[in-house]
């Protein structure tokens, strides 16, 4: 398992909880870490930041029935 440097990891055990954040980069051995109550830890999901296209933007609606030519 990959653990990135900023990453955040919280425990999947709902009694505790714990979440931590990766200070250096590293790999470890097997599956998930595990946490200290012995639960274990997964990612913190953070949902994609999406923006809007530039390019999409129409400044004026085109009719349907209207043709270029």
């Amino acid at each position: 398992m990959l653990m990135r440097r900023g990453e955040r990891w919280h425990c999947t055990n709902p009694a505790c909880r714990c979440e931590v954040s990766v200070q250096e980069s590293g790999k470890i051995e097997g599956a998930n870490p595990a946490c200290a109550c012995g639960g274990a830890m997964t990612r913190k999901y953070a949902p994609p930041q999406l923006t809007y296209l530039e390019f999409l933007r129409c400044e004026q609606a085109p009719s349907a029935g209207a043709r270029e030519g």
